[in-house]
């Protein structure tokens, strides 16, 4: 008896080996977490526990009731044989983690698979299996965790209901008898250490994972922490620098890189020399992340360095995305790609997912922000004393020479005033009532400045209901005006173009003849706010910014200069954006 046990827990050890393999498979981890299972997910249960029952059957030991005899293996069971084995701890199992209709599945292909072997006690040993998973079931608590005591107590009792149905159905009952006197007690207690066992394993991996996530959680969230202030700046170098930084101290990784659209942000760690920030993308692999907006894993040659002995050997590549476009991405680089693990990935994703969050709550922050400074911008505009006191005179002088004219003058400044009133609480407009405004205050300058301001203008109707922010058009002419005409006299031109095209949208155009723009500024003309003697460029950094956060980067200001030749300021609007006023 105490070779049998001891040969018993030895082979236990296999179904322990098992168990741990299986702890692996993710439906398994996922039946874990869930009371209640679908009905694929039922299936699988129900034959890995099954096939779990039969290896115990196969590793288990044929003994002669006579001769008390055993063979280390179970090859063949002849018809006066029995088997010694340690299926019960599969179906137990079962029945623990699926309830009692996975118990009961897994115990009917065990079972039945017993049967088939033969044997005086195929048939006690088969019934015995299947109620084995039943019992369980009945002991499963649903949503509560297993105790290493109830498993350990559930083998041993289904072990000892085994035993009692050998005694009532085997026969002959004198060998039924002597097999559980001698089989018995060894195999109560191995199948319930060895149902405890499984438990510890599976307990251990389910612990692991856990652990593993709440670390990777806490360091979500110390990121998330220490990278919300930078990526409320939006994607600009010192911002990327500093959220890079905080990574590469946080990620075991051999360098770590950002970049938006079109240049490389920032890039800390290996490869610094010559992966430098300001610099265009280097490699196809980023404009395809861009371009489809999912994570790459690439080696060595697809991230085909331009430089020669690049230490990078791999990456992974994730997307940034702010408004449902992707507007830029993250690297994580390796020496090579055996470097690169599932939490790697796992981390990946939910970092570009985390800084897409920041990059969308800036983004409103800033919407917010915006339309605080164009409302200031709208009331300053009403009470500009420059302006308004220029047209009163003008319209003053006006009135002892040409009555008919100072009327229209007149009228238009009071369309151009009312205007302003109602842009400041409307959060959009259509183009043709900002062509209507912009009308407005050219008549008002045209008369003020006879025959220096001449304004051409090229319309197409259709295109006219397409959706812009409030003010949209008239601060960008009266750039035109104010910066580009400041030491002009004469012949200052303005063409206004609005076009429709069914494929690429509403293309907006303002273009004048006016001193131009220097080129150092033009790069940030619109992009950011300049100080400067002649202004800020606020205007069109807001109208340029407020296009984007309607349209997304592809309506943003295209500004093109010449000094001394003049400026030109070009945006489109979407097609299906174009087609009439928004419900929102």
């Amino acid at each position: 008896m105490f070779e049998l046990l001891i040969t018993m827990t030895e082979r236990i050890g296999i179904i322990v080996t098992i168990a741990f393999i299986v702890s692996r498979l993710r439906f398994f981890r996922t039946m874990l977490s869930l009371d209640k299972l679908t009905s694929v997910q039922q299936v699988q249960a129900v034959l890995v526990f099954g096939v779990l029952g039969i290896i115990g059957t196969y590793t288990g030991l044929t003994v002669h009731p006579d001769s008390l005899a055993l063979n280390k293996w179970m090859l063949e069971v002849s018809q006066e044989e029995a088997i010694a084995n340690s299926r019960v701890v599969g179906i137990v199992m079962a029945g623990l983690f699926g309830g009692w209709k996975i118990g009961l599945g897994a115990g009917l292909v065990a079972g039945l698979h017993r049967f088939t072997l033969g044997g005086f006690t195929g048939l006690a040993c088969g019934l015995a299996t299947i109620l084995a998973g039943i019992l369980a079931g009945v002991f499963r608590k649903t949503g509560g965790q297993i105790r290493f005591s109830k498993a350990l107590f559930l083998g041993a009792v289904a072990e000892s209901l085994q035993m009692l149905i050998i005694l009532l159905l085997a026969r002959p009952f004198e060998q039924a008898l002597s097999l559980v006197g001698y089989i018995g007690l060894p195999m109560i207690v191995a199948n319930g250490i060895g149902c405890a066992l499984f438990l510890l394993i599976i307990r251990s991996v389910v612990n692991e994972e856990q652990k593993a996530a709440a670390q990777q959680a806490q360091t979500s969230l110390r990121i998330a922490r220490q990278t919300l202030g930078y990526m409320r700046q939006g994607m600009k170098l010192k911002s990327a620098e500093a959220v890079c930084r905080i990574l590469f101290s946080e990620v075991k990784a051999s360098a770590i890189a950002m970049t938006d659209q079109q240049v490389i942000l920032a890039h800390i760690g290996i490869g610094d020399d010559h992966h430098v920030a300001g610099r265009p993308l280097q490699t196809e692999v980023t404009r395809h992340v861009i371009e489809q907006g999912e994570m790459l894993i690439v080696d060595n040659e697809e991230i085909h360095c331009q430089q020669q002995g690049c230490p990078l050997g791999a990456a992974v590549i994730g997307p940034l995305k702010q408004g449902g476009q992707t507007v830029g991405t993250l690297k994580f680089y390796f020496r090579s790609k055996k470097e690169i693990t599932h939490v790697t990935t796992e981390l990946m994703s939910g970092l570009t997912m985390l800084l897409s969050y920041q990059l969308e709550a800036a983004q409103l922050a800033e919407a917010k922000e915006l339309a605080r400074e164009a409302e200031i911008k709208t009331l300053q505009a009403q009470i500009h004393p420059h302006f308004l006191f220029n047209t009163m005179n003008t319209i003053l002088s006006l009135t002892r020479i040409d009555v008919d004219k100072a009327r229209k003058l007149l009228r238009s400044l009071s369309d151009y005033i009312r205007k302003n009133l109602t842009a400041a609480t409307a959060e959009q407009s259509t183009l043709l009532e900002e062509l209507q405004h912009l009308r407005s205050y050219l008549n008002i300058e045209e008369i003020r400045f006879e025959d220096k301001l001449t304004v051409h203008y090229d319309v197409k109707e259709s295109a006219l209901q397409a959706i812009v922010p409030p003010l949209t058009l008239q601060p960008l002419v009266e750039n035109c005006i104010r910066h580009g005409f400041r030491n002009k006299t004469a012949q200052c031109v303005i063409h206004i173009e609005i076009t429709d095209d069914p494929v690429t949208g509403v293309s907006v155009l303002i273009r004048d003849n006016g001193e131009g723009i220097m080129e150092e500024r033009l790069s940030q003309l619109g992009t950011q706010r300049i100080e400067s003697s002649t202004g800020t460029g606020l205007a069109v950094y807001n109208v340029s910014r407020r296009l984007t956060l309607m349209y997304g980067i592809g309506a943003s200001l295209e500004i093109k200069s010449s000094e001394h030749i003049g400026t030109e300021v070009k945006f489109l609007i979407p097609p299906a954006s174009a087609s009439g006023r928004s419900d929102q």
